[in-house]
């Protein structure tokens, strides 16, 4: 069974792409069924032996598998880069430079990473430990998991918990949210004078809210498409809530807009912000766009008066204090290989299991076959002992005969092995 981990992040592929990428969150148990008979095709059969899982985030797309497709860890890595490329309706060739695609110890060693927050654009935020639970419990529920992902991903969990426990990765760490806050002070000298809109009621919305919050903007409001949601959230921070519908009248009245819902498309566009500006009089409006993909055409960055920044725009920001953090890194990252190293061993064991099976199964089948001619003997009245003996001699002929037949046809450097190796397989405790 070969394990892998496949996809593309913030640090090997633009935002324009990821977003192209990206799965709808509503979409990742379709998609996992979708990867699974990708792989069955591939393979010219139905199978049922394959393992899938989505990761999507505003960051990353990576899909993780187990496969016994033939031809090996290539075979398995490039016919996921091909499903990819495939469900997104994007060339291959396109696509294939910006992919990571990583076998076995690798693969497991980067779930390890990602989960602990190690390969976050926000080194040791604790948000994609969620994400990621996430997507296990969508891939679960749409069959994608066996038992090497449900083990690999027990295991993933564990380790995350050991490296957010024992070290300090997330010491000192500025979130996108802080990010945010530090950027609209270079627009605006004071926070406190300003009308803050969040568009969208999901966690990295609730965590923007809170740091803005702290500032005492002179108001809050939540806008998204499901007013209650909007409402409850809104009630935390003493403000106000309103429907997206009503975005196109109301956005000239905010100084700062933050972004992130799961839509797929824009809902802020350029003729939008046009009128906004224009109804603002040339105010300057700060607007960032943490979703992926955009919620705000790309275009609006290029107007007079406004300020848009995107997640990759936050990376710069977000970068600080990460020297302070690389003791923490290094303690983590040991933890992770010795972690690694015990899930492999895992892995050559379970590889061993099915051979371990036919083993019993052709013995259990030659004891059976001497077993009842020996009983056809005691029938025609054959002495007791003379059965015995023949029972022990046969069942002993059976065994050696094959490790008897491949020592008789190997040759050379094959032979010597066997000849070493055979006696420590039959040495038994007497």
């Amino acid at each position: 069974m070969q394990l892998l981990a496949l996809g593309l992040n913030h640090t090997t592929a633009p935002l324009s792409l990821r977003e192209k990428v990206a799965f709808p969150a509503d979409q990742i148990g379709q998609a996992v069924v979708a990867a699974r008979a990708w792989f069955g095709e591939s393979a010219g059969d139905i199978r049922t032996g394959d393992e899938a899982a989505i990761l999507s985030t505003c960051n990353r797309t990576e899909l993780y598998a187990a496969s016994d497709l033939p031809g090996g860890a290539e075979a398995v890595l490039d016919s996921t880069a091909h499903f990819l490329a495939s469900y997104h309706k994007l060339p291959y060739a396109e696509l294939r430079p910006y992919l990571y695609a990583l076998p076995q110890g690798e693969a497991v060693r980067h779930a390890f990473r990602v989960a602990s927050g190690l390969d976050s654009m926000v080194l040791g935020e604790p948000q994609i430990l969620g994400q990621m639970k996430d997507a296990v419990r969508q891939a679960d529920a749409a069959g994608g998991l066996g038992t090497y992902l449900h083990q690999m991903f027990q295991r993933t969990f564990s380790v995350a918990k050991e490296v957010r426990s024992t070290t300090e990765i997330g010491a000192h760490s500025v979130s996108m949210a802080a990010a945010a806050v530090r950027l609209s002070q270079r627009i605006f000298d004071s926070i406190s004078e300003q009308h803050v809109l969040f568009i969208g009621a999901g966690e990295m919305i609730e965590l923007c809210a809170t740091h803005f919050a702290a500032h005492h903007p002179k108001s809050i409001t939540i806008a998204n498409r499901t007013l209650e949601r909007g409402e409850a959230l809104a009630q935390r921070f003493n403000g106000k809530s309103l429907r997206l519908a009503e975005l196109s009248d109301q956005l000239a009245n905010f100084d700062i807009v933050i972004s992130c819902t799961a839509s797929a498309l824009p809902i802020i566009g350029l003729g939008l912000v046009e009128r906004a500006i224009k109804a603002r009089r040339h105010k300057p409006m700060f607007m960032v766009d943490l979703a992926v993909p955009r919620d705000i055409e790309h275009e609006v960055a290029r107007l007079d008066d406004i300020f848009l920044y995107t997640v990759d725009d936050l990376g710069a920001v977000v970068q600080t204090g990460v020297d302070s953090r690389q003791a923490a890194v290094a303690q983590a990252e040991a933890i992770i290989d010795t972690r690694v190293q015990s899930f492999m061993h895992w892995v050559d064991h379970r590889a061993m299991v099915p051979v371990i099976q036919e083993l019993h199964e052709s013995s259990e089948a030659l004891r059976l076959h001497e077993l009842e001619r020996a009983r056809k003997l005691l029938a025609r009245g054959e002495d007791i002992d003379v059965v015995l003996e023949a029972l022990s001699r046969g069942l002993t002929a059976k065994f050696l005969h094959g490790p008897q037949q491949a020592l008789n046809n190997a040759h050379g450097d094959e032979r010597a092995r066997l000849a070493a190796l055979l006696p420590q397989l039959f040495r038994t405790r007497r």
